[in-house]
Parts: C-alpha cells; sequence; structure tokens
C-alpha cells in the first residue's frame, strides 16, 4: 500500500477494489482535506493504468488552474466527470458512465496543494452480466431415450453459477438428477413419462442473473420403420422423376435434329428451277447463230419448220403484254457471218413468184 506524503494535506479514501457491471456507471471515490499550511494552487488529476500493462498511464481528467479538462483519453472522452462543483471543498471523486471491458484497469487520484501531495489507488473490474441464455434439449424426447438438458449463456463473466428447478405438474426431481442441478447440463437416461415438464435455468455471477424456460415433453417411441420405408419410397420416386425428365428431354433433341438433318437433304437433292425466260432466249440464240451455216438450198425449208421447233410449252407461257406490240427481232448480219445473202423469192396470194 503506497503512503500518503502530506504536509497537512491527507486523502481520506481509502484504497478499494470496485466490481461493476458492463453498461454501468462506476462511483470512484477520492475525498481529501488540506492544512493551513497549504497555500499553493489546487491540482486535481486522475490516472489510469491499464490492465493489459502494455499501455503507459494514461491522464483521464484533470483540473488545473480552476479548469477542467476531461479530453485527454480518447478511449473515456465523454464517459468520464467529477462528480462535485466544487472541487476546492475536498471532494475529487469521479464518475465513469457506460462501462465496457477496456475500462477494466487500476485508477490514481492525486491531489497536489503545495506544499502539500496526496494519492490513493483504486482497482475496477468490469463484469458482463449473464444474458441471451438458451435453453434446450439435446436429443430424441422419446420414453427410454438418452438425451441432455442443456442451458448456454450468450455472454458472461467468469464464475457462472447454474440452477435447475421444475415448475409443472410434480416438482419432484429424479435423484440421478441432483447433482447435475447446479451444472450447465443435465443427462436424463432411459427417459420416462414423468418427467414431462416446464423447467427453469437461472444462471448467476457476482453482478447479475437472467434465466431461461424449458419444455419437456416424452412421448412414446415413433414408428421409426416406416418412417424409414417413407423415405426410401420417397427417394424412389424422386429418382424415378429425373430419370423421366431426363429421358423425355433427350428424346426431343433427338427429334429436332432428325428434322434438321431431313430438312438439309431435300434442300441439297433438289436443284433449283430453270428461269423460262432464259431457256427461251438460249433455244432463240442458238437458232441465230446456225443462220452462218445455212446455203441458200435449204434456207426455204429452214424458214418454214426451223421457227415451228419451238418449245410450245415456253411460248405459251411466256407472258405477254396486252398492250405492248410484240419486240422486234433483228435480222442476223449474215455478211459478217461469212454467208452470201440469198434473196428469197416470195409467193403472192394466187401462187404465182413475186
Amino acid at each position: 500500500m503506497l503512503h500518503d506524503f502530506t504536509r497537512g494535506l491527507s486523502i481520506t479514501t481509502p484504497e478499494q477494489m470496485i466490481e461493476k457491471a458492463k453498461g454501468e456507471t462506476a462511483y470512484l471515490p477520492c475525498k481529501f482535506t488540506l492544512g493551513p499550511e497549504d497555500q499553493g494552487p489546487l491540482d486535481i488529476e486522475w490516472l489510469l493504468s491499464p490492465a493489459d500493462n502494455q499501455k503507459v498511464d494514461q491522464v483521464i481528467i484533470l483540473y488545473s488552474g480552476d479548469k477542467i479538462y476531461d479530453d485527454y483519453y480518447q478511449d473515456l472522452k465523454g464517459r468520464v466527470h467529477f462528480t462535485s462543483n466544487d472541487l476546492k471543498s475536498g471532494d475529487a471523486s469521479i464518475n465513469v458512465t457506460n462501462l465496457q471491458l477496456s475500462d477494466i484497469g487500476t485508477y490514481q487520484c492525486k491531489v497536489k496543494k503545495a506544499p502539500g501531495v496526496g494519492n490513493k489507488k483504486i482497482q475496477l473490474t468490469v463484469l458482463v452480466k449473464p444474458s441471451g441464455i438458451r435453453c434446450y434439449v439435446d436429443g430424441s424426447e422419446e420414453i427410454g431415450n438418452d438425451f441432455k438438458l442443456k442451458c448456454e449463456p450468450k455472454e458472461g463473466s467468469l464464475p457462472l453459477r447454474y440452477e435447475w428447478q421444475k415448475l409443472s405438474d410434480s416438482q419432484k426431481l429424479p435423484t440421478s438428477w441432483l447433482p447435475e442441478m447446479t451444472s450447465p447440463v443435465i443427462s436424463v437416461k432411459n427417459a420416462s413419462a414423468e418427467y414431462s415438464g416446464t423447467y427453469t435455468c437461472t444462471v448467476r455471477n457476482r453482478v447479475g442473473s437472467d434465466q431461461c424456460l424449458l419444455r419437456l415433453d416424452v412421448v412414446p417411441p415413433s414408428n421409426r420403420a416406416g418412417t424409414i420405408a417413407g423415405a426410401v419410397i420417397g427417394t424412389l420416386l424422386a429418382l424415378v422423376l429425373i430419370a423421366l425428365i431426363v429421358f423425355c428431354c433427350h428424346k426431343k433433341r433427338r427429334e429436332e435434329k432428325y428434322e434438321k438433318e431431313v430438312h438439309h437433304d431435300i434442300r441439297e437433292d433438289v436443284p433449283p428451277p430453270k428461269s423460262r425466260t432464259s431457256t427461251a432466249r438460249s433455244y432463240i440464240g442458238s437458232n441465230h447463230s446456225s443462220l452462218g451455216s445455212m446455203s441458200p438450198s435449204n434456207m426455204e425449208g429452214y424458214s418454214k419448220t426451223q421457227y415451228n421447233q419451238v418449245p410450245s410449252e415456253d411460248l405459251e407461257r411466256a407472258p405477254q403484254s396486252p398492250t405492248l406490240p410484240p419486240a422486234k427481232v433483228a435480222a442476223p448480219n449474215l455478211s459478217r457471218m461469212g454467208a452470201v445473202p440469198v434473196m428469197i423469192p416470195a409467193q403472192s396470194k394466187d401462187g404465182s413468184i413475186v
């Protein structure tokens, strides 16, 4: 224990340890008295030595020159305040609000009024109340089965104490459960219907408690064979349905592929239709080209019979304009073809040669 070094000034608050729950407010006392010889300016300083010992002492609040400075330590900014409005009256106590686990550590109060100086330390511990308690059954709640009753807090500072109670029906608990009534887990062996009921589990520590409710219904064993058979049948039906869907999709794809192949073969085997106009023109053009080889002796026969050999089908089907006169076909230039022009005598209606 540190002893005060005083010349009249004395801190009357003893050193102590304080435990508080997370989120609460911690009151850290520091009261002092002055002697007649203490005439210097009053300075008050609070320091924190963090519990992890990885940080140096931090000034968290300061009173000097009749002014208060409380923004030295970022983690406690806005959460530390002097409790007295008149610090010269001898009360340098502070409040730390909304406690966090990071606030755990040793707090030191220093008071100076020359020539007097004094200090005291306070150990602050922040604990977490039990909360978020969850009660549940681990296993099948059937007659003759073994299962466990579990009680689990979401958070809570150690040490934790557990207590089970039965609230409904017969409040008498099985003898085998008694050793586990203060533990987080109760092991149930060879369960019977008498175990059914509502249970409560309370969890405590030094700063608080919380509890949960559990409804236990021990029922006769279910028809496991029927359940298994139903599961097997359901699985088989699902497999059959999947196979049927796959088969139908495969069949449809094969049909679509076959239709595309047949359509492609038909288009390749059938030649494109000939143009009627081009057929007639090629036929007439071939006749024109043969005029160069005609002699005067066969010209007459050619003029009478050659044009009668033009396919009637093509001429009959050739479109004719009702308003336009038939196109005139120019006579071939026989001199250019190397043939001698021949005068073909014409006949009059009475048969005489003109």
